[in-house]
């Protein structure tokens, strides 16, 4: 297995040592055990500081797909007198991607489409948003194939005082970015582990609002994937399948060092990955290369998308990089080897990564005739 010095791909992010430890230990059966429950409430806990709710989180087993198609599945209502719609907000495959799962499932989905070096605009939302009536409108924080971090507030004051729920994939965000899921009224705010959390691709978990759960309830979905057996697991000591305890300890050593020794830990966080991603940036600029969404501001302090030059292969360039023990991203769809990534979040989020990585990019660019 090749071991890369300088790694920047946007996820799965290197695991830290004391993450890694706390799978080391040994567990008793988190069926019978009740130290598994205290672990599980004081992960859910550290979760609900770094999503900024006081709602109840779920954790479940699996990568962070698994809590995309939950949320949709879990709140289908398929005897509905009318067919349940989906608002789908996109500017980016991922944006796309949830609209075309919800379709897949049986819901009527509207995608509004935004351009994907661009923000959504709030004004053309607000128009189709009560023209269509939507039972969910769906969202994607950051898009992390463009590097476009979207603004939450403006669109969650849309969808508050409707009975509409805010799907919001905060995967590559959460624990790297403020998302205050409360105050910006998201109903069901989906984590994957791999990202700024640091840890392997092993957990899901969401925020459910009460918005949400009354919906789950009334949904009545029942499959691996459902969120409606959660509501009382943990007050039961009753899963719908056995967790992973080691999982649910790494999670836990992974919320701590998100959030700090201090008080002000999370914000600290939050400053550094803005300070990582702002260095990011103003390197790239200085080398001659160009920043791929529209404007400098709408860039996620977790990732860069940048531009490949014109007359370079990204294939090429991707080698050499590789050579020089340095390994960023390329991207997806539409921008597959016209855009790369560096993924400058959770245990990435390092000025030393940042800065030997361009160093070692503006070599690989001279190798390539740039």
């Amino acid at each position: 297995m090749r071991n890369y010095g300088i790694p920047l791909v946007p996820g799965p992010t290197i695991v830290p040592e004391r993450v890694r430890n706390a799978y080391m230990r040994v567990y008793g059966s988190p069926d019978i055990e009740e130290e598994f429950i205290e672990d599980y409430r004081s992960a859910e806990e550290k979760m609900q500081k770094i999503l900024g709710t006081k709602n109840s989180v779920v954790i479940m087993t699996g990568e962070g797909m698994l809590a995309l198609w939950s949320a949709l599945k879990s709140c289908f209502l398929k005897d509905s007198k009318r067919k349940q719609r989906v608002l789908a907000i996109t500017n980016g495959i991922f944006g796309e991607g949830i609209g075309e799962m919800a379709r897949s499932i049986g819901y009527e989905v509207l995608p509004l489409e935004f351009e994907y070096d661009e923000i959504p605009d709030p004004d053309v939302v607000d128009d189709f948003f009560r023209h269509y009536k939507p039972d969910i409108l769906t969202y994607v924080h950051c898009e992390t194939p463009s590097g476009v971090l979207n603004p939450l507030e403006e669109i969650g004051e849309i969808v508050k005082s409707s009975d509409t729920l805010f799907y919001v994939d905060v995967v590559s965000s959460a624990g790297g970015v403020e998302i205050n899921a409360d105050k910006n009224g998201i109903d069901l705010c989906l984590v994957g582990s791999q990202k700024c959390l640091s840890m392997p691709p092993v957990l899901s978990m969401i925020a459910v609002s009460e918005k949400a759960w009354d919906r789950i309830r009334h949904a009545d979905y029942k499959g691996y994937d459902s969120l409606k057996d959660f509501e009382k697991a943990v007050e039961n000591h009753y899963f719908p399948y056995t967790p992973s305890w080691e999982s649910v300890a790494a999670l836990n050593a992974a919320c701590d060092m998100v959030l700090g020794v201090t008080p002000k830990g999370l914000r600290i966080t939050w400053e550094m990955h803005k300070k990582v991603a702002k260095r990011c940036i103003d390197g790239i600029k200085g080398i001659g290369l160009e920043i791929f969404p529209k404007k400098e501001e709408y860039s996620s302090p977790t990732v860069t998308a940048v531009k490949v030059p014109e007359g370079v292969s990204w294939q090429r360039l991707d080698e050499e990089l590789r050579k020089r023990r340095v390994v960023f991203g390329g991207s997806w769809g539409p921008l597959k080897d016209k855009v790369f990534r560096i993924g400058h979040m959770g245990s990435q989020a390092r000025m030393d990564f940042v800065e030997e990585a361009l160093y070692e990019l503006q070599k690989a660019l001279y190798r390539v005739g740039r």
